[in-house]
């Protein structure tokens, strides 16, 4: 996991070759204006922009992804993202469709962080997450960075 500010995301530029572009599409000076849903940016790359209330922690599951790293960026709320470590899951409770590359269970995390404007958070495969986790709105962009 990683818990920066996007002005730092340089930083992490080397960690995957598709971050240099996930990281110029979070400078996007029209980001705010984009409209909810999913913008494909390239081969393994692509951007969920969601809009929305958030969650409580007990009507949500905790997830992972295989193929993904979720790079979330808050543009206006604060998202309270749980964490825990993968290999310290019970089983999965629900898995769809294996092309959705999302698995979700009832463990709770064991970790908090409050990720606000203009903040980044990098979940890999090995780090379950909770996001969404608010009693006001949220609007961030999750960038799908493929591993």
């Amino acid at each position: 996991m990683i818990l920066d500010i996007l002005d730092n995301a340089d930083l992490y530029a080397d960690l995957n070759p598709r971050f240099p572009a996930a990281f110029a599409f979070l400078r996007r000076p029209d980001l705010a204006d984009l409209p909810a849903g999913r913008i494909d940016i390239e081969d393994g790359l692509y951007a969920m922009v969601a809009k929305g209330p958030g969650r409580k922690p007990e009507d949500a599951l905790i997830e992972t992804h295989d193929h993904y790293i979720d790079l979330a960026y808050v543009i206006s709320g604060a998202d309270s993202i749980g964490w825990k470590a993968r290999r310290d899951l019970g089983p999965a409770v629900d898995a769809p469709d294996p092309r959705a590359d999302v698995a979700f269970y009832e463990d709770r995390p064991t970790h908090w962080a409050e990720v606000l404007p203009g903040m980044i958070a990098a979940y890999f495969p090995e780090d379950a997450h909770m996001p969404m986790i608010s009693d006001a709105e949220i609007h961030k962009i999750i960038m799908k960075v493929r591993v």
